[in-house]
């Protein structure tokens, strides 16, 4: 379906990350996401301008049919300088959010040494979602190791299943390196999953970000949990596809997670 926007259809959404697509501009995702046949795209803020500017992200999101169904926010140690201090950051991100139509922000847990903003970072989200209308969803992350020994790189905590956050976005490569199941810690979430960045990876200690299958999460199961148990958010595809050999070979990964995530969250393959 080259060249038409995705069809409208019931059930769980499934989204194309810019991250997928890096390091190309972010008007290649939405080129991507409209001729694989995605519903819509997760804009991952980064040093790129474009994806700093929502009236740039609109327009490509009219020009290629693709609904923004996302805005990941620039707390990445590699986006530090990106819009200043960690709570202009989340507040930048959830306005941009509002304006482009995006329901959902994607969040990271604070860094231990952001003093002022972890201690305060629970109190900090809800306020930001109530003042923008958008959720702002925390990621899980996962333990950083040194010489061995865990080293406590986030606060409260790189697991935010116990912390009581009203929305959760759940990334499958986080996972596998924490050692955590993502089938179980998503029947534990319940209602407070609210985004799901679909990939995969092994517990070595990388955050490889690998296609659906290609490690040692449960993605099949836990795509069929959610298409089974009324799940309202997006599920957004987030692997790396770096290591591809040239376009055709990264639209054929694309695609075939596409393929993947439709089936098994039981729905109808593509014409």
């Amino acid at each position: 379906m080259s060249g038409e926007a995705a069809p409208q259809r019931d059930g769980v959404r499934v989204a194309l990350s810019s991250a997928s697509v890096y390091p190309l501009a972010v008007h290649e995702a939405f080129a991507v996401s409209r001729n694989l046949g995605y519903d819509g795209v997760e804009v991952m803020v980064t040093n790129n301008h474009v994806s700093q500017n929502p009236d740039m992200l609109s327009a490509l999101s009219r020009e290629y049919d693709q609904p923004i169904v996302a805005i990941h926010a620039p707390t990445l140690l590699l986006t530090q300088q990106v819009w200043g201090k960690a709570w202009t950051k989340v507040e930048m991100s959830a306005a941009m959010a509002a304006e482009v139509g995006a329901t959902t922000v994607v969040v990271h847990p604070p860094f231990r040494w952001q003093s002022g903003y972890a201690e305060n970072f629970a109190e900090g989200v809800q306020r930001i979602t109530a003042e923008y209308g958008v959720t702002v969803a925390v990621e899980n992350m996962y333990p950083w190791r040194v010489r061995g020994r865990e080293a406590k790189a986030y606060l409260p905590h790189w697991n935010p299943v116990p912390q009581g956050y009203e929305a959760v976005t759940w990334d499958f490569s986080h996972a596998a390196i924490a050692g955590m199941d993502s089938l179980d810690e998503m029947r534990t979430l319940g209602d407070r999953l609210s985004h799901v960045h679909l990939t995969d990876g092994t517990p070595n200690g990388r955050d490889e970000h690998l296609l659906p299958g290609q490690g040692t999460q449960r993605c099949a199961e836990s795509l069929q949990f959610l298409g089974d148990s009324g799940f309202t958010g997006v599920v957004a595809v987030e692997v790396s596809t770096r290591k591809a050999k040239g376009a055709d070979e990264r639209d054929k990964w694309l695609g075939e997670t596409l393929a993947f995530a439709r089936r098994h969250l039981g729905q109808a393959k593509e014409a």
